[in-house]
């Protein structure tokens, strides 16, 4: 196999940091590099970046832009849910108009957390977001928070005039007017509908398509109280409290992580 010397060198960023590398790290970087120059040369695909990745990963946002990835900040030793809004949510604009609609028409606090939540592990993984969402914040806010976390997702394409919630026009521009949700979306609907917290995840819909105005300034100071009171911040830190979800906090933490 032909290796390009300087585009394998340019991977490994500036020759002070090439230079301080062992001889182990150099290995394994040229080894890694083969690997993914042997895939491109043996494969016809040519995606690169996967629409379903996070945000923080590269993934398009929900314009359909695909952001340029910036170097991060480090986390602390012991990461709050307010440092990963600041360090790895951030700018967060659509979560925090949607929980500012909420506080702003009276919504209790709970309602307000979720729309708060509701959307954030979109910097992780977009495919099925409402279940991932409801997953990765379960063992941290209330039962009935994560489920409606997890159900807003397939509320989202069923109106109810009842709370003055229509299909999204959006949703006509991106899917298409003939658009069908496939058959589990359309079985979480129904089960939702039937649900005694049905009303929890419905409101985050409600409060979801007033969240994207692009001239509406926002901050997370008004929830810092709400996120005290509701949401249970591991002492360890999130994503090293050994929870069933720590690795995908730890996944945000290092997203430059190769292995």
């Amino acid at each position: 196999m032909s290796i390009d010397r300087r585009a394998f060198l340019a991977t490994l960023g500036t020759a002070g940091v090439i230079k301080a590398m062992p001889s182990e790290a150099l290995a394994d970087a040229l080894e890694h590099h083969m690997m993914e120059t042997l895939d491109d040369e043996t494969t016809t695909n040519t995606l690169k970046i996967r629409h379903g990745a996070g945000t923080l990963f590269g993934g398009p946002s929900p314009s359909g832009v695909v952001p340029e990835l910036k170097a991060l900040k480090p986390m602390p030793e012991k990461p709050t849910l307010v440092d990963f809004f600041q360090l790895r949510f951030a700018p967060a604009t659509h979560v925090l108009q949607s929980a500012t609609d909420a506080m702003k028409k009276g919504e209790k606090e709970e309602t307000i957390l979720a729309c708060l939540l509701h959307d954030v592990v979109l910097n992780l993984i977009k495919v099925d977001h409402g279940w991932w969402g409801a997953q990765m914040m379960a063992p941290y806010v209330s039962k009935k928070m994560s489920w409606a976390i997890r159900y807003h997702q397939a509320l989202r394409f069923y109106p109810d005039p009842s709370v003055g919630y229509e299909y999204p026009e959006m949703y006509n521009r991106i899917f298409g007017k003939d658009y069908v949700p496939p058959p589990y979306i359309k079985k979480a609907y129904r089960e939702a509908r039937n649900h005694k917290w049905y009303m929890e995840a419905r409101m985050i819909t409600v409060h979801d398509i007033y969240a994207f105005d692009p001239n509406m300034k926002v901050s997370l100071d008004p929830f810092i109280d709400i996120i005290g009171r509701n949401f249970k911040q591991p002492i360890e830190g999130l994503g090293y409290d050994n929870s069933p979800v720590a690795h995908m906090w730890r996944t945000l933490i290092f997203p430059d992580s190769p292995l």
